[in-house]
């Protein structure tokens, strides 16, 4: 089992394979038969990523050249680079959820309209 995280929430998959709802709750974008759609926008999705009615995730995310990061079991899925352009233009940080050392989900929406310190590491 493995935690999958992206913007919109986080859900319990098995490794990378992720089905189509629970990609369209996590990151926004659902799994259909032409292919990752967001609204009126559809990614094609190669037959080799897909399995059934679910994708592998991981693999997806980096062929499109979006943010991927394995922690663990974690498997977290970044926006593209276009979305993340226009947070950033509007002055507004993106919203995204990470689990703390007992394995809760904190969102940075959570504390909108507070002073935030954010305070990263890794072990590499």
């Amino acid at each position: 089992m493995a935690t999958l995280v992206g913007p919109s929430g986080a859900a319990t998959v098995e490794g990378n394979h992720v089905d189509g709802g629970t990609l369209a709750e996590v990151v926004g974008w659902e799994l259909k038969a032409e292919g990752l759609c967001r609204g009126d926008v559809c990614l094609l999705v190669p037959d080799d990523l897909r399995s059934g009615d679910g994708v592998d995730a991981a693999a997806l995310w980096d062929r499109l050249g979006w943010p991927v990061v394995r922690a663990g079991d974690d498997l977290y899925l970044g926006a593209g680079a276009e979305v993340r352009a226009q947070a950033l233009t509007g002055g507004v940080a993106p919203d995204f959820t990470l689990r703390d050392l007992q394995g809760e989900p904190h969102s940075l929406s959570d504390h909108r309209g507070k002073k935030v310190l954010l305070v990263s590491w890794a072990p590499w």
